[in-house]
């Protein structure tokens, strides 16, 4: 298939190697530096970027790396997009912060705008994922209470197996990740988990204590998994039908990642409850939200939910620009045809270091040959060779560009991949 011809959107190019400063103190001895400070929890690659703009990032020392990872989608529009960048520095030179205490004049339009573009109702501002998937469970179980009539106490929410929500110790609960969960116990009760992809085990999981389905419309830590055609549409029915939310986290997928504002519009899907946040911050401030039909939303009363940040000033202006950007659908219509590139490149390597993949949009998870090594092997090979990916369990890689890049920008980089694994099969 001939690769289409996508124009570059309005962005900053790529940086020309800049001319670097003296050097204060290098990339090895930063990382030596963070081990007695700094605790851990990410295990991240061995790179310490400095610099970035548009879908390209530089170390410390000037070494420039392509960035196929975007901040597991909280890049989609580069880094440092100007228009972004320019909306938060008009708000830097006005007003930053009031907490929830009082108004501001930049709430009203960003939950209009970003109301308008989900097509739901209501909107309630957090900061992080986590906050967002955390309001959205007390929602839900508040609704459940005060008008599906469950019983005091007694809500359950049902989830997917390998899910990942965020690592608050109520998700944590009901994670099957067991690295997410030992040593953080006791758990908090009130959740039932099915396999995913399962409408009959989704069916009998639900009775009338179920406040909500919550579920990834695509699972992205678990390694970009897709489900079946139809499995969506199942989901709203069944939760229409048993009266229960469904709750759709689109916190990776959502905004423009897969081909459309949302992933459930590619079965046209409207959930009742949607999580959205990553990319809602632009890359610049963490931004997250809670959307959903007014009758659920209007069940909290003041007082009874909060964030000293969520909705604040900057993060209104900054999150009102990335709407402003998707309302254009150039970043949907990118991902949609820039994702023919991507599954025919990945297509052409299956069997060549590739054993399997599943992609939709600019997102992919890439299932490499064990033998040649696990994703984190070959991450941190794809890093020597200036590309920047992340692995998931086992073998498998995710590919998450900014929606920003360019098909040449992405072409080199499958080649890169093809190279990199054509080396791992020689030492194998």
């Amino acid at each position: 298939m001939t690769a289409p011809v996508v124009p570059a959107p309005s962005a900053a190019p790529a940086p020309a190697p800049s001319a670097v400063p003296a050097l204060t103190r290098s990339s090895a001895d930063l990382i030596r530096a963070e081990e007695p400070v700094l605790a851990h929890n990410y295990h991240p690659l061995p790179v310490v970027v400095a610099r970035a703009e548009g879908t390209w990032v530089e170390d410390v020392e000037g070494r420039r790396y392509l960035d196929l990872l975007a901040g597991y989608s909280a890049l989609n529009f580069g880094h440092r997009h100007p228009l972004l960048v320019a909306a938060a520095h008009r708000q830097l030179d006005r007003l930053t912060l009031t907490s929830r205490a009082f108004h501001n004049d930049r709430l009203a339009e960003f939950a209009e705008r970003l109301a308008e573009l989900t097509g739901l109702d209501m909107v309630l501002p957090m900061n992080t994922g986590a906050e967002a998937v955390e309001t959205g469970i007390k929602v839900a179980r508040k609704w459940a209470y005060d008008v599906k009539g469950v019983p005091a106490d007694r809500a359950t929410i049902v989830v997917a197996a390998e899910n990942f929500h965020g690592r608050t110790t109520t998700i944590v609960s009901f994670s099957t990740d067991e690295s997410a969960r030992a040593g953080f116990g006791p758990f908090t009760p009130g959740f039932r988990i099915v396999p995913y992809n399962d409408l009959a085990a989704l069916e009998a999981a639900v009775d009338e204590t179920t406040a909500a389905v919550l579920i990834e419309p695509i699972q992205g830590e678990a390694g970009v998994v897709i489900p079946d055609d139809g499995y969506l549409t199942g989901v709203r029915e069944l939760t229409r039908r048993r009266n229960c939310l469904f709750i759709a986290d689109e916190i990776q997928s959502g905004l423009g990642r897969t081909g459309r504002t949302l992933a459930v519009q590619h079965e046209g899907v409207v959930p009742d409850v949607l999580l959205l946040g990553k990319a809602l911050g632009g890359g610049i401030v963490p931004v997250s939200a809670v959307v959903a039909r007014r009758e659920v939303l209007s069940v909290l009363r003041p007082g009874e939910h909060g964030s000293t940040f969520g909705g604040n000033p900057l993060s209104a202006a900054v999150g009102t620009a990335v709407v402003e950007l998707l309302e254009t659908g150039e970043f949907q219509r990118r991902a949609a045809e820039l994702g023919v590139v991507l599954r025919d490149g990945l297509t052409g390597l299956v069997g060549k270091g590739v054993v399997g993949f599943r992609a939709r949009g600019l997102w992919a998870g890439v299932d490499v040959d064990p033998a040649l090594g696990t994703g984190r092997e070959v991450s941190e090979r794809l890093m020597r060779e200036g590309v920047l990916v992340k692995d998931t369990h086992g073998s498998t890689i995710r590919l998450a560009p900014p929606l920003t890049i360019t098909a040449e920008e992405l072409t080199s980089a499958l080649a890169t991949l093809e190279r990199v694994l054509t080396r791992g099969a020689r030492a194998a």
